[in-house]
């Protein structure tokens, strides 16, 4: 077990794209220390690419935009996302994400996901 780093930086943007083949999509980064009470990951979707409707019933997600251009698409609309952007993406909201043709790079923070846990069957 590595020790945790405790509070501090833990990635810088330049150093991590410089890194990342260019062609590499997903997770570029994730939040890994133990103990730790969020989930942060830094996504890289490329060009056209699209995150498909869905909607996420347990978590309020929080989104970044560092790079690239893209659209956010919820029941509120189409909006257009770019460098700066900060979306909220309510539990229960349907959501959809797509990159413009340059791609899309951002940071998405959320509550940790708790571990899978072996419960007892509910009594009917």
């Amino acid at each position: 077990m590595t020790p945790d780093p405790g509070p501090g930086v833990l990635t810088h943007l330049e150093s991590l794209l410089s890194e990342a083949p260019a062609d590499r999509s997903g997770a570029l980064w994730r939040l890994v220390e133990e103990g730790r009470q969020l989930d942060a990951n830094i996504i890289r979707l490329p060009p056209n690419a699209e995150v498909a409707e869905h909607v996420e019933p347990d978590l309020d997600v929080l989104v970044q935009i560092l790079g690239g251009s893209g659209h956010l698409d919820t029941d509120n609309g189409r909006q257009t996302l770019a460098p700066g952007c900060t979306a909220w993406l309510p539990h229960g909201a349907r959501q959809a994400l797509s990159a413009d043709a340059e791609g899309l790079l951002y940071l998405t923070v959320h509550r940790r996901r708790p571990g899978l846990a072996i419960r007892p069957a509910p009594v009917s």
